[in-house]
């Protein structure tokens, strides 16, 4: 299937840039085709008629939506197993998922990079007056932006949270917070959007509530998670292709949550070293498309590794 076939079927917005730049050869004398590159991972067009893509992730890294001159080796394929884990785990929970049981050929020196996936577009509805898309967002503790707000007396979600919370407060049962998907995301109504999505909210919840007892029982607190709903081309809804994964959830290892220490197993913990070395301050003076340079010791970069290693050990079914 090629881009424009892609496009004519409304399953990837003609605003977004593609590439003409040739991907990895083993893949591109196969007919797969590259025509997306991402911050962390490429896109590439498959052989046939199926509408279907290839995602490969690579080792480059980003934060802050800031992308960096910085590869930390090993990160995809650990990235790659945590996700086929964590769609494996809705799958047999009876979500779909973007991500499709076919895979690439075992014997390619890439295939530990790359999940076959079902083309979607995103989930929309009108909200007030606007057509949105979502991130469904359930929460295990008060932490983060939540947090803050509820300190200065808001209330974004509509939870009526009382403002004498402690910060890692932890729920009784899980809450659902909901925002938009876009440049920057905004809170929605969390009973409005129940009230839209029944099935969908209802079915997310009880996945996030099996799947924090399931991370308990081996060592791993779930602090919170994102799910990104997609419609694919028979019009049913499907999760993304960042399933119950650090890059869609917050995660910590239960010795150091009991000990205190709130630091995410994933890349917090470059986030927290770039936000120590101002790459926010320094990625102003970027030109569009420019990478800013960064300079990570290998202790950071093997303790993100580390972090991933432990996710899959604990958490791979």
């Amino acid at each position: 299937m090629k881009i424009s076939d892609i496009v004519a079927l409304g399953l990837w917005p003609e605003s977004k840039k593609t590439t003409s730049q040739k991907g990895i050869s083993e893949l591109e004398e196969l007919g797969y085709n590259l025509y997306y590159i991402g911050k962390n991972a490429d896109l590439y067009t498959c052989p046939g008629n199926d509408p279907k893509v290839l995602l490969v992730r690579s080792d480059r890294c980003s934060v802050f939506d800031i992308p960096l001159n910085l590869e930390i080796e090993g990160k995809g394929v650990s990235q790659t197993a945590i996700s086929n884990s964590g769609a494996a785990y809705a799958k047999e929970s009876g979500i779909r998922t973007a991500i499709l049981s076919e895979t690439v050929d075992d014997s390619l020196e890439i295939a530990p990079r790359c999940q076959l996936m079902e083309l979607c577009k995103p989930l929309e509805a009108e909200i007030d007056g606007d057509v949105v898309q979502f991130e469904f967002i359930f929460r295990n503790y008060l932490t983060g932006s939540l947090f803050e707000a509820i300190q200065n007396g808001n209330d974004p979600y509509g939870l009526e949270l009382t403002s004498d919370l402690k910060q890692w407060h932890k729920f009784e049962t899980p809450i659902f917070t909901p925002t938009t998907k876009g440049i920057k995301d905004e809170p929605l109504n969390t009973a409005v959007v129940r009230e839209k999505f029944p099935e969908i909210v209802s079915s997310m919840e009880k996945l996030f509530k099996d799947f924090t007892q399931y991370a308990q029982e081996n060592g791993i607190v779930v602090v919170d998670t994102k799910f990104e709903i997609f419609i694919n081309s028979k019009g049913e809804w499907v999760l993304g292709d960042e399933v119950l994964t650090p890059e869609s959830s917050r995660f910590i290892a239960s010795e150091e949550f009991d000990a205190g220490n709130y630091i995410s197993m994933d890349k917090q913990i470059l986030r927290d070293f770039g936000k120590a070395n101002d790459w926010k301050g320094k990625s102003k003076a970027l030109s569009a498309g420019e990478k800013l340079d960064v300079e990570v010791p290998d202790s950071i970069k093997n303790e993100i590794l580390n972090g991933y290693s432990a996710i899959l050990n604990r958490l791979s079914k």
